[in-house]
C-alpha cells in the first residue's frame, strides 16, 4: 500500500467550491481522480464506488494495481500511452476486475489535469458489460436480430424508443426560503413558461397525487436522491419526470437544495412497448439493454468505407436529425465543427480498428444557422463470416446539456454585466495565488479600484448608462494587465485586479504593483462613449502586497480596501499602498528612475577600476566597475540602481557603453608594451545577458572598436545561467571562439552544481568575498574556500579571490593554491586617472 496521506485535496476541494462538489458527486458516471507522479487515487464519485463496489477509505491512498484492478502494469501503461501526445484517452474498452473478484469491460475516457499545480488524471468509466455480451449474441444470431428490428421498425423507431435527455431543467430552494426557482428549462418541460419563482407547495401540487409521497421522501432524504414520478401539465397531459436532488454544503452550512430534472415521458414509454415486444420475441434482459443502450434520438448506418447510407428517426420533431445530403459523406467530411484535429485523429483511429464508441461530441449547423451539439454513438457491424461491413449507431442532441452546464458555471463565478469572475471566484484564485507565491518566493498584489462619483452618474444621467460605464471599464482593466492575470468585480463600482509573480522581494514588487496600478489610472482616465455621450471617470486604487500565507484572503482584500480609501483621502484619481514603507519605497523608486534617465542624458555615469593581482603582487588585469556621480546626491551606490535599471530596460543602454569604455580602454592600453597583456572584466547583468542581440552587438562592438577579445573577460552570476541554460550555452560558445572569456561571479553563493558548471566553457571562478572575509576565524568558510580551489583544479579554472582585505587572508589563500586576487588590499575602485598598476 502507498504510504501517502488520506487528506490528499480532492477534485472539487482544490477548486474550494461546494457546487463543483456536488456536480462531480451526483455524475451518472463513474470517475475518479489519481495523481500522475504515483497513480494514487486521491478522489472518487459514489457512481464509481457502486461500479467497483469497494468503500471510499479502501480505494483513497491506493493504486489501482494495488487493488488488482488491471490485469498488468503493461496493460495499464499500454492504454494511457495516449495522454504522452494528445493528452487524452477517449472510449477505450479495457477490462477490469472489481472488489468481488468479477472481471468487467469498461469503457474509460481520461484526461490529465492540473490543480494547484499537480498533475492529475481524470478518469470517465462506463460499464459495457452487458452490451459486449449482447454484440456478441448478435454476432452469433444477425438473422435474428435482422427480424427484431424489422418488427421493431414496424412498430416502434428508434426515436421512439428512448429519448436522450433533449430537455434539462432546475430547481433551487435557498434556506430561510419559501420558494423554489425554476429554471427556463425546467419551465419548458412543464410548460409554465419562461423561468419562474413560486412557493414550494404550490409547485408540489402539480405531482400526481399517487406519487407525491415518493417526491416528498427524496425531498427529505435530498443525499443525491433520485426520484421518477408523474407530473400533470397545466393541459392535463401528465408526464414522466426524473429529478437527482442534492444539497450545497459550505463549511458544514447548507446553501441550498437542488434538483435537476429530465423528461422521460418517452423513456418510460419506450420501454414499456420496447419490454412488451422483447417478451414476445422471448429475448433477454442482457439483450433488450444492447438494443436500447446506443437508442437515442435518430439512427444512421455507414458503409465498409464509412459513408452514411442510412438515417432513420423524426427529423421535423428533432431538427437535429442529419438529412439526405449528409448520404455518401464520412462524418469527418461533413462540415461538422467543434472537433480538433486530435479528437478527429483519435476517432479515426477507433473506427478503422472497428472499436466500439460512446458519446463522440460534435456540433453541427441547423436549418436557421445557429449551431447545436449532439453525441454520437456506434459499433461495428460484421456478417456471419466475420467481414466488417461497416457502422450502425445512434445519435442526440446534447445541446441543452451543454448550456446547463455552462449557464451553472457562468452563474456560479462570473458576474452577469461585465462578465468578469465574481467575487467567488476571486477569492478562489487568490486562495491559490497566495500558496503559489510561497512555493516559488514571489510576490503578488491585489489592487482594489472603486470609481469616483459612479454614484453621480447614476443618480442623474440613469443606470443603463452606469451599467454601460461598468462594461467598458471592466474591457480596459482586462487590457492593462496580462493574460494570467485576474481581474475581477466585486459589485457596484469595485472592481479588483490580482497579480502575481511580480517580484523576488518586497521592494521590486512594490515598483511592479505601481507600474500596473499607473498604468490602469492612464486607461480609466480617458474618455468614455456612453450611447453618444461624452464622459470622464477617474479611479481610486489601493495596493496591497502579498507573499506566502502571511494574511488571509480577507485581511488582503481588507487592506487592498483600507489602501484605497487613502487614495480617496488624498484627493482621489490616484494610487496608494497599504504599507506607508511601501509607499514611501514606491515614491522614492519613481524618482530614482526619473534621476537615471535623466542622468543618462547628462552622462553622469563614469567607470572605476579595481586591479587583479597574482601571487607575486604583479597587476593581471582590472575589473571595470559602473559608477553613478548624481548631481545632487554624490556618488549613488551600484547596488541602489542597478535593479532599477533592470526593471525599467535603462540596463540595455548602461551594459553597452560599459562595455564600450572597456573595449576603448582595452585599445587604449594595447599601444603601450607594459599594459597591452591586460585584461577587463565587466559584469554583465541577467536581462542584459538574455537579450537576443547581445552577442551580435558585443561581436560589432569589439569589430568597431579594433579591442582584442582575448582580453576582455565577462563575468556572469550562477542564478544567471541557470535559467534558459543551453541559450546561455550557445551564447557563450560563440563568444568564446572569438576569444572572449568567462568568469562565474560570487561562486558559491547560488544554486552550484557540478552537472551544469562541467558544462559552461568557463575561464575562472571567483570566489565570493563573504568567503574570503572570515578564512581566518570561521572554519566552515575556511573549507569553503578549500574546496572551491580544490574543484577549479579539477576542472583546470583559474580562480579570483575576491574582497581580500589583509595579508593574513592572502597568506591563507596563497597555501591553499590560489593564484590571484582582488581586494582592498592591493587597491580600491578608483577611476583610470587614479589607476596604479602594481610593477612586475
Amino acid at each position: 500500500m502507498s504510504n501517502v496521506p488520506h487528506d490528499d485535496p480532492p477534485l472539487i476541494a482544490a477548486g474550494g467550491n461546494a457546487l463543483y462538489r456536488a456536480i462531480f458527486e451526483q455524475s451518472p458516471e463513474a470517475m475518479v481522480l489519481t495523481r500522475v507522479r504515483d497513480g494514487v487515487l486521491v478522489d472518487v464519485n459514489q457512481a464509481y464506488l457502486n461500479l467497483c463496489g469497494y468503500s471510499r477509505d479502501r480505494v483513497l491512498g491506493r493504486t489501482a494495481m494495488e487493488l488488482s484492478m488491471w490485469a498488468d502494469e503493461a496493460t495499464r501503461e499500454r492504454v494511457l500511452s495516449p495522454l504522452a501526445t494528445g493528452g487524452q484517452v477517449r472510449d477505450v474498452d479495457v477490462t477490469l476486475r472489481t472488489q468481488d473478484g468479477s472481471l468487467r469491460q469498461i469503457c474509460i475516457s481520461v484526461s490529465q489535469v492540473e490543480i494547484q499545480l499537480q498533475a492529475y488524471l481524470l478518469f470517465y468509466l462506463r460499464d459495457v458489460t452487458a452490451l459486449r455480451m449482447a454484440q456478441a449474441a448478435v454476432l452469433s444470431d444477425e438473422q435474428a436480430l435482422e427480424r427484431a428490428n424489422e418488427q421493431l421498425n414496424r412498430q416502434l423507431t428508434l426515436h421512439q424508443m428512448t429519448e436522450a435527455v433533449a430537455k434539462v431543467g432546475y430547481w433551487v430552494v435557498y434556506p430561510g426560503d419559501a420558494m423554489v426557482h425554476l429554471s427556463r428549462g425546467y419551465c419548458e418541460i412543464a410548460q409554465m413558461g419562461g423561468a419562474q419563482v413560486v412557493p414550494v407547495g404550490e409547485h408540489l401540487q402539480s405531482v400526481v397525487d399517487e406519487d407525491r409521497p415518493l417526491v416528498k421522501r427524496a425531498l427529505k432524504q435530498m443525499d443525491d436522491a433520485i426520484v421518477e414520478y408523474r407530473w400533470r401539465r397545466p393541459d392535463g397531459k401528465v408526464i414522466w419526470l426524473r429529478s437527482r436532488v442534492q444539497r450545497q454544503v459550505e463549511l458544514g452550512v447548507i446553501r441550498a437544495e437542488f434538483g435537476i430534472v429530465q423528461d422521460i415521458s418517452s423513456e418510460r414509454a419506450a420501454l414499456q412497448v420496447a419490454a412488451d415486444q422483447l417478451a414476445a420475441t422471448q429475448r433477454s434482459e442482457e439483450r433488450f439493454r444492447a438494443l436500447t443502450a446506443l437508442s437515442s434520438d435518430w439512427y444512421w448506418e455507414q458503409d465498409a468505407e464509412f459513408r452514411f447510407i442510412r438515417f432513420d428517426g423524426d427529423h421535423e420533431s428533432t431538427k437535429a436529425r442529419p438529412d439526405e445530403s449528409y448520404l455518401g459523406k464520412t462524418r469527418w467530411d461533413s462540415g461538422v465543427l467543434g472537433v480538433t484535429d486530435a479528437q478527429w485523429e483519435a476517432h479515426r483511429a477507433a473506427v478503422y480498428a472497428h472499436e466500439v464508441f460512446l458519446d463522440f461530441q460534435m456540433q453541427r449547423t441547423r436549418e436557421d444557422g445557429s449551431l447545436m451539439w449532439v453525441s454520437i454513438s456506434g459499433a461495428p457491424v460484421f456478417d456471419s463470416e466475420g467481414s466488417f461491413k461497416g457502422y450502425r449507431g445512434t445519435g442526440r442532441e446534447i445541446s441543452a446539456r451543454k448550456q446547463a452546464e455552462a449557464d451553472i458555471e457562468r452563474l456560479a463565478f462570473y458576474d452577469p454585466l461585465t462578465e468578469l469572475p465574481n467575487r467567488r471566484l476571486l477569492i478562489d484564485r487568490l486562495s491559490q495565488a497566495i500558496t503559489a507565491s510561497a512555493r516559488r518566493s514571489s510576490y503578488g498584489a491585489l489592487l482594489f479600484i472603486d470609481l469616483d462619483n459612479f454614484k453621480v452618474l447614476n443618480d442623474t444621467r440613469g443606470h443603463h448608462l452606469g451599467d454601460e460605464l461598468l462594461k467598458q471599464v471592466a474591457h480596459r482593466l482586462t487590457g492593462c494587465v496580462r493574460s494570467a492575470d485576474t481581474v475581477a468585480r466585486l459589485g457596484g463600482d469595485e472592481f479588483v485586479v490580482m497579480v502575481e509573480e511580480i517580484g523576488d522581494t518586497e521592494l521590486d514588487a512594490a515598483a511592479q504593483a505601481d507600474a500596473v496600478g499607473k498604468k490602469v489610472l492612464i486607461a480609466l482616465n480617458q474618455y468614455y462613449d456612453l450611447e453618444g455621450q461624452t464622459h470622464h471617470s477617474s479611479p481610486s486604487i489601493g495596493v496591497a502586497l502579498f507573499f506566502g500565507q502571511q494574511q488571509s484572503v480577507d485581511e488582503l482584500l481588507q487592506r487592498a480596501d483600507l489602501a484605497m480609501y487613502q487614495s480617496k483621502a488624498a484627493g482621489r484619481n490616484t494610487l496608494r499602498f497599504f504599507d506607508p514603507v511601501m509607499q514611501a519605497a514606491a515614491s522614492a523608486r519613481a524618482v530614482l528612475e526619473a534621476d537615471l534617465r535623466r542622468a543618462m542624458e547628462e552622462e553622469e555615469f563614469l567607470l572605476h577600476y579595481q586591479p587583479v593581482v597574482d601571487e607575486v603582487g604583479k597587476t593581471t588585469g582590472v575589473e571595470a566597475l559602473l559608477r553613478w556621480s548624481h548631481s545632487t546626491r554624490g556618488m549613488v551606490a551600484p547596488a541602489e540602481f542597478i535593479p532599477v535599471a533592470e526593471q525599467t530596460g535603462l540596463i540595455f543602454a548602461l551594459g553597452q557603453w560599459v562595455l564600450a569604455g572597456a573595449c576603448m580602454q582595452l585599445v587604449a592600453w594595447g599601444a603601450s608594451p607594459s599594459t597591452r597583456r591586460l585584461t577587463i572584466a565587466v559584469n554583465v547583468s541577467a536581462r542584459q545577458f538574455r537579450h537576443p542581440e547581445f552577442t551580435p552587438q558585443l561581436l560589432d562592438l569589439l569589430r568597431i572598436t579594433g579591442a582584442n577579445p582575448y582580453r576582455l573577460k565577462l563575468e556572469l552570476t550562477e542564478s544567471m545561467l541557470l535559467s534558459e541554460f543551453d541559450d546561455a550555452i550557445g551564447k557563450m560558445g560563440e563568444l568564446r571562439s572569438m576569444g572572449v572569456s568567462f568568469a562565474l561571479d560570487d561562486f558559491g553563493t547560488g544554486y552550484s552544481s557540478l552537472s551544469y558548471l562541467k558544462r559552461l566553457p568557463l575561464d575562472q571562478l571567483k570566489i565570493d568575498q563573504s568567503f574570503v572575509r572570515d578564512v581566518l576565524v570561521d572554519p566552515n568558510d575556511a573549507a569553503i574556500a578549500r574546496t572551491i580551489l580544490s574543484l577549479a583544479r579539477s576542472l583546470d579554472l583559474s580562480v579570483v579571490a575576491e574582497g581580500v582585505e589583509t595579508a593574513g587572508q592572502r597568506d591563507f589563500l596563497l597555501r591553499n593554491g590560489c593564484k590571484a586576487f582582488q581586494g582592498f588590499f592591493f587597491g580600491r575602485p578608483v577611476p583610470l586617472e587614479s589607476l596604479q598598476l602594481l610593477p612586475d
